[in-house]
């Protein structure tokens, strides 16, 4: 009898002495078919949204957020402020370059710590300059600037009730025979570069990671270092309008909330030649953390760590588990 072979594409169903579980495996092995790759390369473009890219939403997280904005912007002013304050009450004992370097180091520790929270913008230009990259959810910004000028006058509330009404209250003044348009273009300037360097480190295309946050703390200190005399090199008009309010003194205020105005859209202008109009997903989650991937929800009764990448780390579920 002539024994019939096989098509090529079609494996035989059944061969002498095997069991009941080789067919499956020898049709396990035929190649996919032209309708069936059709329907994994449909599925494959389906992305599911990352945990970072739907929990920000999640207003359940909102206060922790807020409150990193206000510690962070707290001692970012303690230190700002309270360097000129120390200063003006113990003589040389704080040199100029320990006043522009210290509030450097201090950005530096609390983009590492919080980072990952609230994207430890400290500033309102930086808020906004995210938020014109549409890479930082507008409603959020009112929020984000009440919690920095918050952390900023309470410092200044800190430093008064420590070291007394000393120092101007550390304020940003211009410099000797300096006039305020001379330092508000100043300020433009140095906030421009500064807003730059944010964008930059925390785009997709520039991206160093967790070394942003030298990147970010190395520019400022090099700023102040040879500009402080002549506009104080706030490029944060929280940290300008602390000591202000504190003191009352609001003669020079518009310098420092014009010239960081002028030089984070001056900034964001640049952002758009050089990477286009935004919506970055790595300066996304840069700018806006990605807190609820580290917290537990409860599934079935049980604490599960949600870790980035897990697939119950919704909104949707972390609500219904009452997250926050």
């Amino acid at each position: 009898m002539t024994e019939v072979s096989a098509p090529p594409d079609q494996a035989p169903e059944h061969t002498g002495g095997s069991t009941g579980a080789a067919p499956a495996q020898v049709r396990a092995s035929q190649p996919v078919t032209l309708g069936q790759m059709s329907k994994l390369l449909a599925s494959a473009g389906v992305r599911r949204p990352a945990p970072w890219e739907q929990d920000f939403g999640n207003l359940a997280y909102e206060w922790r957020r807020i409150l990193a904005e206000f510690v962070g912007t707290f001692f970012l002013v303690l230190v700002a402020a309270g360097g000129g304050m120390v200063a003006a009450l113990y003589g040389s004992t704080v040199s100029r370059g320990a006043q522009v370097v210290a509030p450097a180091l201090m950005v530096m520790a609390i983009i590492l710590a919080i980072g990952a929270v609230s994207g430890a913008h400290l500033n309102p230009v930086v808020s906004i300059a995210f938020a014109l990259r549409n890479e930082f959810p507008w409603r959020r910004v009112p929020l984000y600037v009440v919690a920095q000028v918050a952390g900023a006058v309470v410092a200044c509330l800190f430093l008064w009730a420590m070291l007394g009404k000393v120092g101007g209250m550390g304020a940003t003044v211009p410099g000797a025979h300096v006039s305020d348009v001379r330092a508000m273009w100043m300020e433009a300037v140095l906030t421009c570069g500064l807003v730059t360097t944010i964008l930059g480190t925390a785009s997709g295309a520039q991206n160093v990671g967790p070394l942003s946050a030298l990147a970010v703390a190395g520019y400022i200190s090099l700023a102040g270092l040879w500009s402080s005399p002549v506009s104080g090199a706030s490029m944060n008009p929280v940290r300008s309008l602390g000591p202000d309010i504190v003191s009352g003194d609001y003669a020079h205020l518009w310098v420092y909330l014009a010239g960081p105005t002028i030089g984070m859209l001056a900034a964001v202008g640049i952002a758009y030649v050089l990477r286009g109009r935004g919506r970055d997903p790595t300066a996304t989650r840069a700018a806006q953390g990605s807190l609820s991937s580290f917290f537990p929800i409860r599934v079935a009764g049980r604490e599960q760590a949600l870790q980035p990448g897990a697939p119950g780390s919704s909104n949707r579920e972390a609500e219904e588990h009452g997250e926050g």
